[in-house]
């Protein structure tokens, strides 16, 4: 499988492909990115990741030079380049070219990437045995600093810290709280608790990102009659939860059996959440098809 990138309308293989020291996500971070994966051929969910990118480009103030349904058309061409079963797209669009905060003095011109390439993920076991997971002290960005349904590189450097963090003490992913000590999400994913039988996850307002999976998980759990609810939630509710499990495009479900080292629930991957892995797992089936024109449900895959 050859690995491609597209950058600002030229095709080259991954190996080779540069970009501009004097690009802004590469001086400043200034730059939303988006991770995408390919399932059978098929993109799954790419226009929620195409809309998610661009709200942001909006919000940043970003100078739109390609329609959303053009960069659609990008991808599947470059998918169709790459003629690639299982994968994972990186999209990255930042502000443009140039040296210097103030954006009227550089080349506003965005510099847009698509690379098609491979991601390291959790082995198998993993998902039978589930994450062994650590309160890291690293804390999200407010929200009245940088809003955090924004996907923006220069975010990251905290996810970053974070997850080094956890993997000093061993564990499979870290927890990052706010500043008020509330639950947000997971260095590169959004968690979920089962208590009492509802089906709870950290509210909006809480600094997380609202993860596409998140928001999917929460689509399949109502289907299936499940209460789900968006709360404001603490480290306590996770030690006495009796199932947790978290969710990204990378990491899709998967079983979180510990906190800091104390058991959540029996220790094990519960009946709800390996319910929700096997609904997830079926919907990735579909998606929009990058060999034709054609897809496999509606264009979205929902």
């Amino acid at each position: 499988m050859p690995k491609l990138v597209w950058l600002n309308g030229n095709v080259m293989p991954l190996e080779t492909a540069v970009t501009s020291v004097g690009d802004h996500a590469h001086l400043y971070g200034d730059g939303l990115f988006e991770g995408i994966r390919i399932y059978n051929r098929r993109i799954f969910k790419l226009d929620e990741h195409l809309e998610r990118l661009f709200h942001g480009m909006a919000h940043l103030r970003y100078e739109n030079t390609m329609s959303l349904e053009t960069m659609r058309e990008t991808i599947l061409d470059v998918c169709r380049q790459a003629d690639i079963s299982e994968g994972y797209i990186r999209l990255n669009v930042s502000r443009g070219t140039g040296l210097g905060l103030d954006p009227k003095n550089i080349d506003r011109r965005p510099n847009i990437m698509i690379m098609v390439s491979s991601l390291n993920l959790y082995p198998p076991e993993a998902y039978d045995r589930g994450l062994d997971v650590v309160t890291c002290s690293i804390r999200t960005i407010p929200s009245d600093s940088l809003d955090p349904r924004l996907k923006c590189i220069g975010k990251y450097a905290g996810n970053i810290l974070a997850k080094a963090e956890a993997n000093s003490k061993g564990a499979g992913e870290g927890l990052m709280l706010n500043h008020q000590g509330q639950l947000a999400e997971c260095t590169g994913d959004n968690i979920f608790l089962v208590i009492k039988g509802v089906l709870c996850t950290p509210h909006r307002s809480s600094g997380l990102l609202q993860g596409i999976t998140r928001d999917t998980v929460i689509e399949l759990a109502r289907a299936e009659g499940m209460e789900v609810r968006e709360e404001i939630l603490t480290p306590f509710d996770v030690y006495t939860a009796s199932e947790a499990f978290l969710t990204g495009t990378a990491a899709e479900v998967i079983a979180m059996i510990s906190l800091d080292g104390t058991p959540i629930g029996d220790g094990r991957p519960g009946p709800v959440t390996r319910q929700l892995m096997e609904l997830y797992r079926e919907l990735t089936k579909t998606g929009m098809r990058f060999d034709s024109l054609e897809t496999c449900g509606n264009p979205s895959g929902s």
